[in-house]
């Protein structure tokens, strides 16, 4: 006849060992170490008011945040705009994944080689090492949000 009670015992277990991992996964998480120049971000509000403003020629750029979710994960964000028929930069591409948010405007956005155009609240996402580049090509400035994901 089985020993029910070894099983049981057994399961039981393997069910408090699978929660003490769980629990040194999520204590590991939260003391992981992250690169010294990426600050772990905290809950907060960003008044635009209160954002710093960067301008090359015709352009504005205000950096929203800069940092590493709890997560680990190093997450930038910025808004954006541009003059018609300005490009922020030339096409490139970098490790970390980019997604960009329309808030007024009309933008044309090309990844890797497929060019596409997005207004107000349309979206693109780049993932890493795909060359991209973005234009203004509206009448008006086009303003939107960059988020940077993962590590430059």
């Amino acid at each position: 006849m089985p020993n029910w009670k070894s099983k049981l015992t057994t399961r039981r277990d393997c069910f408090s060992l699978f929660a003490v991992l769980a629990a040194a996964r999520v204590a590991s998480a939260a003391e992981a170490p992250r690169a010294a120049d990426k600050p772990r971000l905290v809950s907060k509000v960003y008044p635009f008011d209160e954002l710093k403003e960067s301008k090359s020629g015709g352009n504005s750029f205000w950096s929203i945040l800069n940092g590493e979710t709890w997560a680990g994960c190093p997450l930038e964000v910025h808004e954006s705009s541009l003059a018609p028929g300005a490009s922020p930069h030339l096409p490139h591409h970098h490790a970390h994944e980019e997604m960009f948010l329309v808030r007024e405007g009309a933008l044309e956005v090309t990844i890797a080689g497929q060019t596409a155009r997005i207004g107000q609240g349309g979206a693109a996402y780049v993932a890493s090492n795909d060359e991209h580049g973005i234009k203004n090509v509206g009448e008006t400035r086009a303003l939107y949000f960059v988020l940077a994901i993962g590590n430059p």
